[in-house]
């Protein structure tokens, strides 16, 4: 590139001296383009890439150098900053952290979230929702009965069930969820490792026998490949007997990531985000697991799922403790609450015990009892839909303060286990200790 600055000497040799005029700038400005074109034609670049410079790139630098030269700042890094914003029109935005792109993310994909809420909703109507017209004219306007269908686009991330639009075109097919036979044992064995899922806990009793049925034992030997990595995802799996490694290609080599353990759940991912398996699950010894499907899971898992979350944060934004947060930190609170529930006379928490978990009223009325020596049992706070207990024992790993008991006929409840109260409240660890000084 050195012959290429061979022009800009010419600019110096120009503005040397005290006396600068139009003329004579003109004249540089000449001189210098001349000579630029000669040191273009002998860099090792394309001839698209020689036009860019010349056509592009070298106006701009020209005037900037010349403006350097004639007002030689101290700092050149600083004035060459303001000038180009100077000739950009107007101030450059500074690009966007982590968080605040996490945040803005997070916003879009909840407004994206209801609309298609909104059209499964109508598909499901077997109507569409047409907005009101904002004038009677409006209305008389020719309405096309016929939707186009959408254009086809390269592969890439699969359309979830819940997100394919439907119209005359593309008709919504009524869900019949597969039925496997069971024994009582089977069913009860595998609806309590179910109930210790998060991706299974927060459904209701019509929607858990409907995947209990729906799921499929399968075998797996040593050795065997479960899932693959890359591979399109049309099932998950719960692991009842085993323990598979994760393994996922990193640097090039396949290296285990994690080891599976009874109880856990994998393959989700791909059915919850509709994308390529994001790793390999293989059999180390016998593994037994309960299979469900694609469709099952979209019609009953996630849109329970979807419809918890969004019901758990518009609570959680009337909840003080919460106020501070912003949608996607209150978003991260959602996705790891469990629902509870008690009926009139049962302890949530009991005096003197380990203390492992945060909880929430989200519906109900309880009472915190305290023994105290010479005075018997004392009610010291009543809670109510809003309140939270249990901060106690987590912020100063001691045993329950008092014992929880509910006074309503029934209690709904959502809880935080220790690791996520500390990793996601730990900010507000300031609050929750005043709040701590009302036990007293």
């Amino acid at each position: 590139l050195k012959p290429f600055w061979l022009k800009y000497l010419v600019i110096v040799s120009r503005l040397v001296g005290s006396h600068w005029i139009c003329s004579r700038k003109v004249c540089a400005a000449a001189i210098a383009s001349g000579m630029a074109a000669i040191a273009i034609e002998g860099l090792a670049f394309s001839e698209e890439k020689k036009k860019y410079i010349v056509d592009v790139l070298d106006p701009v630098l020209e005037e900037m150098v010349m403006e350097l030269l004639m007002e030689t700042p101290g700092d050149t890094t600083h004035y060459m900053i303001q000038w180009l914003r100077k000739r950009h029109g107007g101030p450059i935005k500074a690009p966007m952290g982590m968080r605040e792109l996490n945040v803005k993310l997070k916003n879009e994909l909840a407004g994206m979230t209801e609309f298609v809420a909104g059209a499964v909703s109508a598909a499901k109507d077997g109507k569409p929702k047409v907005a009101e017209e904002d004038s009677e004219e409006d209305e008389d306007d020719d309405v096309i009965d016929e939707p186009i269908p959408p254009p086809v686009k390269s592969r890439g991330p699969r359309a979830s069930v819940s997100a394919e639009a439907y119209g005359a075109w593309n008709k919504a097919k009524a869900f019949t969820p597969p039925k496997y036979p069971k024994s009582e044992e089977q069913i009860e064995k595998l609806r309590k490792i179910l109930c210790n899922s998060f991706l299974f806990s927060n459904l209701d009793d019509k929607d858990m026998d409907v995947v209990l049925m729906a799921m499929v034992d399968k075998t797996f030997s040593a050795g065997s490949r479960i899932i693959t990595e890359g591979d399109d995802g049309n099932h998950l799996y719960v692991i009842e007997e085993g323990s598979p490694v994760c393994k996922k290609m990193i640097d090039g080599e396949n290296k285990t990531v994690k080891t599976c353990t009874p109880g856990d759940v994998f393959g989700e991912l791909a059915l919850l985000y509709n994308n390529p398996r994001a790793a390999t699950v293989e059999a180390v010894d016998t593994c037994k697991c309960w299979e469900l499907d694609r469709e099952t899971f979209s019609h009953i898992v996630k849109e329970a799922a979807t419809k918890r979350a969004e019901q758990n944060e518009g609570f959680l934004k009337k909840v003080s403790l919460f106020a501070t947060m912003d949608k996607y930190e209150r978003s991260q609170v959602c996705d790891a609450l469990k629902v509870l529930r008690f009926n009139q006379g049962d302890f949530v928490v009991k005096q003197g015990e380990e203390g492992n978990t945060f909880y929430i009223v989200e519906d109900g009325e309880l009472a915190a009892i305290k023994d105290i020596p010479g005075e018997g049992q004392k009610t010291v706070m009543q809670y109510k839909s809003g309140d939270y207990f249990g901060e106690l024992a987590l912020l100063k790993n001691q045993p329950r303060a008092a014992s929880v008991q509910v006074t309503s006929n029934k209690s709904k409840i959502l809880s935080l286990d220790r690791k996520s109260f500390v990793k996601m409240l730990g900010p507000l660890e300031d609050i929750l200790k005043r709040k701590s000084d009302e036990y007293k």
